[in-house]
């Protein structure tokens, strides 16, 4: 009897979270160009970093954002100041959105001192406590049991701040994902979990690598309502998570919103990505890139200018350039460094 009571609430929960999964939200004109500006601007600053990379400016592991610019600023706007962030590997355009300083970022990238972590952390551990940025982490899925820690801190300290943490659909099939599941609905922690279905996991393809390929589902044996959201679509990821976020701060717990979005380059810059052809990512640039949806609607909807366009463009192209003019000139860490910031 408490069993079927159990499993009938837990399916009204998960019937909730899919009805809930309208359309996106309605955007005013100076959203849809800030978006486009925040989107832009992760867009270039990438299209540099791979540049650089090329021409031997940045060393080490170096994983590029384009194609799922969507995510980090759809979801962005619907958070506030104090909510938590914190991200794997893929992260230079999470911090972008957190209003990290572009030159401090590419700093960081060129191992300089002027990086975000004095450039000791490169492409994959930067952080920022003044803008809430917990990381980029290098190891797969260990983000998700630090977001849900930062969940913990903001519930055991009362406020109503939440824990943004994003995972990709590879991590989420490592095990400590599915313990961090377990404590934040148990605990009610005000986590949202962001998974970026990005459809390949290094160079594997989803429905090679997971049983269950809904990633909106996973969190169902513990209670955590989840849904899909088209993560191409900037409007849509903002409706999804005021949901998510709203349901958390009502001290609902956890949420789990699967983003299916997709990156344009290969996983890092070493992979060639020959495991799928170059047909499917042409076919996502011209029928799903969330930069040109957005342009399409300012000049359709809002009958915004191409000069108007171009100016953004341009003044992107600039905080771009200067960011790796600086990232370039400024000076290696000292050596003594080398003693700094370390447990002993």
């Amino acid at each position: 009897m408490a069993f079927a009571a159990r499993k009938s609430a837990s399916a009204s929960k998960a019937a909730a979270a899919k009805s809930k999964s309208n359309g996106p939200a309605a955007f005013s004109r100076d959203e849809d160009l800030s978006a486009y500006r925040e989107m832009l601007l992760i867009r270039r600053f990438e299209e540099k970093a791979g540049q650089m990379y090329g021409m031997g400016l940045i060393g080490g592991f170096c994983h590029l954002y384009i194609g799922q610019e969507a995510v980090v600023v759809g979801m962005q706007m619907a958070s506030k100041d104090g909510d938590a962030v914190i991200t794997g590997y893929r992260d230079h355009g999470h911090m972008l959105a957190c209003g990290m300083d572009p030159k401090g970022v590419m700093a960081e990238l060129t191992g300089r001192r002027g990086g975000l972590s004095k450039g000791k952390g490169g492409s994959m551990h930067m952080f920022s406590v003044e803008k809430h940025f917990y990381g980029g982490h290098g190891i797969v899925g260990a983000q998700v049991a630090l977001g849900t820690g930062l969940a913990f801190a903001h519930h055991y300290r009362g406020n109503d701040n939440v824990s943004l943490t994003y995972f990709g659909d590879g991590a989420a099939n490592q095990g400590q994902v599915y313990e961090s599941f377990n404590m934040a609905e148990l605990w009610k922690l005000p986590v949202v979990y962001i998974i970026e279905n990005n459809r390949y996991a290094m160079g594997t393809a989803v429905n090679r690598a997971s049983a269950q390929t809904d990633f909106s589902k996973r969190g169902l044996s513990f209670n955590i309502p989840g849904e899909q959201v088209d993560g191409m679509d900037v409007r849509a990821v903002k409706a999804a998570a005021e949901r998510a976020i709203a349901w958390c701060r009502a001290g609902k717990g956890p949420y789990i919103l699967e983003m299916q979005t997709y990156r344009y380059r290969g996983h890092s810059m070493s992979d060639p990505a020959k495991y799928r052809s170059k047909d499917e990512v042409q076919k996502m640039r011209e029928e799903k890139d969330p930069i040109e949806q957005v342009r399409r609607r300012l000049t359709e909807e809002w009958k915004a200018s191409e000069d108007e366009l171009k100016a953004i463009d341009a003044k992107v192209r600039d905080i771009v350039n200067e960011s790796a003019e600086f990232a370039t000139n400024d000076p290696e860490p000292d050596p003594s460094e080398l003693w700094t910031d370390i447990l002993r």
